[in-house]
């Protein structure tokens, strides 16, 4: 399973945000720093609407949604790359992970220490982006330096890797990440064997506080919060290509207690639509490079985890094994057209309902049946 890791400076609101996510009291929050020093784990649901009406279409008798990983891992602080801190345990965490939340405090809140004295999130994200990139910097050049002797050989792998390196090398020194660096697609599979931490996909998480999130919501010009989060989503923008995504992890930290009828009432009464933790439960869905496909029957309605792009062969090798190695094909109508026409019965009247073979790139949203046989 995918795992993202949920990081930031001590003190931002991780440990409570992980709570949230995973809908538990797994992780202890307090306010000092380092409260969190072992990882916390916890399988996350991905919130999904379609399955809901896709069981009532069918009459399941249960719903099974898809599935990632979330980890809560120790706050970082300035010098975390040379050691400061837990700054070794931070950094070996980060390198198992598929994908980096990072969590910037954007509320003002004099009783919770923040490790700079001041709220500036900008500020808070390059430390952590510097940290990471000196990291990168560091092993890179070690690896750079014993393959040296690899070169002088005349190995075509070591010649392969150096010449990427050559490019890491000095967009690392200026300060970005190596996800920002323009490489071919046979570049990033060498890559990719490298490590890097910063070369993860990452998003930002904007925790707001309870009292500022109908103010954001509502775009209330002269809100203090409002500028901090507008700072970071052109900065996630112009630097990672990326979105910050707001949520009050102490609001949704509140929810977890409550059912979702309740949750909905409380979330109203704040003058707030929905949850922050269901948009970034799927934002980080999509940042792992994850899309789901659909099933649905009398027994039950499933969400299927795939990657960006798999064919139909590797789709229904994700139910078994057996469906991949003896694919005939895939009866597939997308969502969308399925709820609109309102039966397979008239999804396959009107065409909708297609017989798709091994070269089919199965979509985000499609409903299969595969057809196979071993």
């Amino acid at each position: 399973m995918l795992s993202a890791g949920i990081v930031g400076l001590p003190n931002v609101g991780k440990s409570t945000l992980f709570n949230a996510v995973t809908r538990t009291r797994k992780a202890q929050a307090a306010n000092y720093p380092f409260c969190t020093i072992d990882p916390n784990l916890g399988v996350v649901t991905v919130p999904d609407a379609r399955l809901d009406v896709l069981a009532k279409l069918s009459h399941s008798q249960k719903i099974i949604p898809a599935a990632i990983e979330f980890v809560d891992i120790a706050g970082l602080v300035k010098g975390a790359s040379a050691g400061e801190g837990l700054g070794n345990q931070f950094l070996s965490h980060i390198r198992e992970v598929h994908a980096i939340v990072q969590v910037v405090r954007c509320f003002e809140n004099a009783d919770i220490h923040h490790v700079s004295g001041t709220i500036d999130p900008i500020r808070d994200i390059e430390v952590i982006n510097t940290e990471l990139v000196l990291a990168d910097l560091a092993s890179l050049q070690k690896r750079h330096d014993r393959l040296q002797k690899e070169v002088r050989a005349g190995s075509k792998s070591a010649k392969a890797e150096v010449a990427i390196m050559d490019k890491l090398l000095p967009h690392l020194d200026a300060g970005k990440p190596a996800i920002t660096l323009e490489l071919t697609p046979e570049e990033k599979l060498i890559a990719r064997e490298f490590f890097l931490l910063s070369s993860k996909p990452t998003l930002f998480a904007c925790n707001v506080a309870e009292s500022d999130l109908a103010a954001i919501s509502g775009a209330v010009e002269g809100n203090v919060a409002l500028q901090h989060v507008r700072a970071v989503q052109e900065y996630a923008r112009n630097h990672f290509a990326t979105e910050a995504v707001v949520i009050s992890a102490q609001i949704e930290s509140e929810l977890v207690d409550l059912s979702e009828v309740e949750a909905q009432e409380y979330l109203r009464d704040l003058g707030v639509e929905g949850s922050g933790v269901s948009a970034l439960i799927r934002a980080v869905y999509h940042l792992l490079g994850l899309r789901t496909y659909l099933t649905t029957g009398e027994k039950e309605t499933r969400a299927w985890t795939i990657h960006a792009g798999d064919k139909a062969p590797a789709a229904a090798g994700v139910i078994h094994s057996d469906f991949e190695r003896g694919f005939i094909a895939a009866e597939t109508v997308h969502f969308d057209d399925l709820v609109a026409l309102g039966s397979f019965a008239k999804a396959r009247e009107s065409g909708k309902l297609r017989i798709e073979g091994k070269d089919y790139v199965v979509r985000d949203g499609d409903v299969v049946e595969f057809r196979f046989n071993v």
